[in-house]
C-alpha cells in the first residue's frame, strides 16, 4: 500500500486535494495532514509516507524550507498557486508540481508519474540489496537526484515572490454615500447582466464590478466560484446538501438562502 501526506495551511484546500486524490488514485492512503512546514516534517518522521503533497506558501515554515529537510525521505509533489518562475523550475527539475486549484486530469498524470518513480525506486533498492560485493550500485544516481532537487529548492527560495496583495475592501455606493465593506464580512457575490450583488450577514448592496473582475482580484483560497454567477466565501460555508433533483446546494452561516453549485464546479465538493 502506498501512503501519502498532505501539507497545506488552508483546510478547504486539503479537503479538495484529498477528494481529488481519492478520485484519481483510490488505492492511495492519506496517513496524515499538516497545516504548516514544521508539522509536515514531524508527521513525515512519524508516519513515513512515500509521497508528500506540499504547499509552497505556508506560515511559520514554508514548503520550500520543509522540503530541504524532507529530500530523500519521500517523493515530493509541490502544490502552488500560479507562479511562472516556479513552474519553469519544476518542469526542469526532479519533482512534480500541481497548480491550484488542482485539475483532476493533471493530477492523474502526476499520480501515474509517481507510480512509475516508486516502481523504479523499488527495483533500484532490490538491485542494490542483491549486489553480492556490497557496492553502492545505483546510489550515485540517487545522490545526483537529491542534489538536483536541492539546487531546485535553492533557485525557488531565491526567486520566491512575495504573496500577492488581494482585494480586501469593496466600495459600494448607497444613496449619496460610499460604503466600505471588508471582504471578510462578505458571504457571497452574485451577478446578473448589469450588477453584482454583494451579500453580508446584515446587508445587501449592488456594485458594477463584474464577477470575472472580482475573481481575478480576490484571494482564490478565500473565495470559490461555485456557479457561473456566484462567488462564495469558503469559510462561510456550513454544509453542502442535495435537493430532490440531485443538485448540490451550499448553506451559509447566518444566512437562510441556499446557493446552487453548478455541475462544472461540483468537483469542489467531490466527497458528496
Amino acid at each position: 500500500m502506498i501512503t501519502a501526506l498532505i501539507a497545506d495551511d488552508e483546510p478547504p484546500m486539503r479537503e479538495q486535494l484529498r477528494a481529488r486524490l481519492h478520485e484519481a488514485w483510490p488505492e492511495l492512503q492519506i496517513v496524515a495532514e499538516a497545516g504548516n512546514g514544521v508539522a509536515a516534517v514531524e508527521l513525515t518522521a512519524l508516519h513515513r509516507p512515500q509521497i508528500i503533497f506540499l504547499d509552497i506558501r505556508m506560515p511559520g515554515q514554508s514548503g520550500i524550507e520543509a522540503a530541504r529537510q524532507l529530500v530523500g525521505q519521500a517523493h515530493i509533489v509541490f502544490v502552488t498557486a500560479y507562479d511562472e518562475y516556479a513552474v519553469q523550475a519544476f518542469e526542469q527539475g526532479a519533482v512534480d508540481y500541481l497548480l491550484k486549484p488542482v485539475d483532476i486530469e493533471r493530477l492523474r498524470t502526476s499520480c501515474e508519474r509517481i507510480r512509475q518513480r516508486i516502481a523504479v525506486s523499488s527495483q533500484t533498492s532490490a538491485g542494490i540489496n542483491n549486489v553480492s560485493n556490497g557496492s553502492a550500485g545505483n546510489k550515485p544516481q540517487a545522490a545526483s537526484q537529491s542534489e538536483q532537487i536541492m539546487r531546485l529548492l535553492n533557485q525557488l527560495s531565491q526567486h520566491q515572490q512575495p504573496k500577492r496583495d488581494y482585494l480586501r475592501w469593496i466600495q459600494a455606493s448607497v444613496g449619496s454615500s460610499l460604503r466600505m465593506i471588508s471582504t471578510r464580512e462578505i458571504l457571497f457575490f452574485q451577478s446578473d447582466e448589469k450588477y453584482t450583488r454583494v451579500q453580508t450577514d446584515t446587508t445587501e448592496v449592488l456594485i458594477r464590478k463584474t464577477l470575472k473582475e472580482l475573481e481575478d482580484e480576490l484571494d482564490p483560497d478565500e473565495f470559490w466560484r461555485i456557479h457561473r454567477s456566484t462567488l462564495v466565501r469558503v469559510d462561510a460555508i456550513t454544509e453542502v446538501v442535495r435537493d430532490f433533483r440531485g443538485r448540490q446546494l451550499v448553506q451559509l452561516k447566518n444566512h437562510p438562502e441556499k446557493l446552487e453549485v453548478s455541475r462544472n464546479h461540483s468537483h469542489l465538493f467531490q466527497q458528496m
